[in-house]
């Protein structure tokens, strides 16, 4: 049995810049888990998020001659992940009409998070409207302003903070239905 050869991310970037196939499947096994992760998050299915993944890595592979290494491999490789994402959805990003709404604070106790494993709190995420399920995900997880997602989906920083208002509410439900599943059980 034959070992895989150990590359450095250095040796990695160059092997895909020149187009080498096994140096291109190295950085797919290395990066692959953690971006569908992403790519989880900001879909509603499992084939919708592979579907991501793969016009991700293949944008990856494209644009790879132009990262200049300013930033991290994984965090530039995240980046297009979520604009993959983002531009895939566009065109299906039905956005509530925006509302007045008040900042909701997500009062649940940590026992009640502790217990929810990565899967439930990604179903979660994924129950959530498109729009809700965006924006939250840029705001909470990706750490854009409201300004810049308002940018880049091309709606008002307002509609942005509502939407988020509006995520984190109906995630707070989702969270004290669990809670009390937890606590009471099944009812």
């Amino acid at each position: 049995m034959s070992k895989e050869r150990m590359y450095t991310e250095e040796e990695l970037i160059n092997g895909c810049r020149k187009g080498d196939r096994a140096c291109q499947h190295l950085l797919y096994k290395q990066f692959s888990k953690r971006l569908m992760a992403v790519c989880l998050r900001y879909s509603k299915s499992v084939p919708e998020a592979e579907d991501v993944l793969q016009e991700g890595f293949v944008k990856i592979y494209q644009h790879l001659p132009n990262f200049k290494g300013q930033s991290q491999l994984a965090t530039w490789m995240t980046r297009i992940m979520v604009n993959t994402a983002l531009n895939m959805h566009r065109k299906k990003l039905y956005l509530f009409p925006m509302v007045d709404v008040g900042e909701v604070s997500l009062e649940t106790s940590a026992e009640s998070l502790n217990t929810l494993a990565f899967e439930q709190l990604l179903d979660m995420i994924q129950s959530l409207p498109h729009g809700c399920q965006l924006i939250f995900n840029m705001y909470a997880v990706e750490g854009y302003t409201h300004q810049e997602i308002a940018g880049l989906l091309g709606i008002s920083e307002g509609t942005s903070k509502s939407q988020y208002a509006r995520a984190k509410e109906l995630l707070r439900k989702q969270l004290q239905q669990e809670e009390n599943r937890l606590k009471y059980g099944d009812k």
